[in-house]
């Protein structure tokens, strides 16, 4: 097969699909609208497709100097397996590079953290920076 790789926002149902095919949304609980709304507001985004399907994708969010973070690279698990993600993080990276990021941060998926490593990310260490709060919606 041949995957193109795209710069420009996939469309709105075929993401909320792709999205869809996680598992995540389980926990998010967000519709196309809203999920469509976190595209926009990326600084870069990397689709892949084949056959003019929508089969995978990653984004980053940026302040354009110092910092980046990888979300959402997400393969379908029917294409999983054929080097797509590696193809999307590497570009990301890629573009980080060429705006001089110094620091690029990634959430990854359990289990995924072996993927990241191949593709030169190293795990923050347990006493490192960094904290998260995660809010249910709607709040209890």
């Amino acid at each position: 097969m041949n995957t193109q790789y795209r710069h420009d926002l996939p469309p709105k149902d075929a993401f909320f699909r792709l999205f869809e095919s996680t598992g995540w949304n389980e926990d998010y609980q967000v519709d196309r609208n809203e999920i469509y709304q976190a595209l926009q507001n990326s600084w870069y985004t990397i689709s892949a497709y084949e056959d003019e399907q929508l089969v995978g994708f990653g984004r980053l969010v940026c302040d354009g100097v110092l910092h980046a973070v990888l979300f959402d690279v997400i393969i379908h698990p029917d294409f999983q397996g054929r080097g797509i993600g590696k193809q999307i993080t590497h570009g990301l990276v890629i573009k980080c590079i060429a705006h001089k990021i110094r620091d690029i941060q990634l959430f990854c998926a359990k289990g995924k953290i072996g993927f990241y490593e191949k593709c030169g990310f190293v795990k923050r260490p347990d006493n490192g920076p960094g904290m998260e709060i995660k809010m249910k919606y709607p709040p209890k």
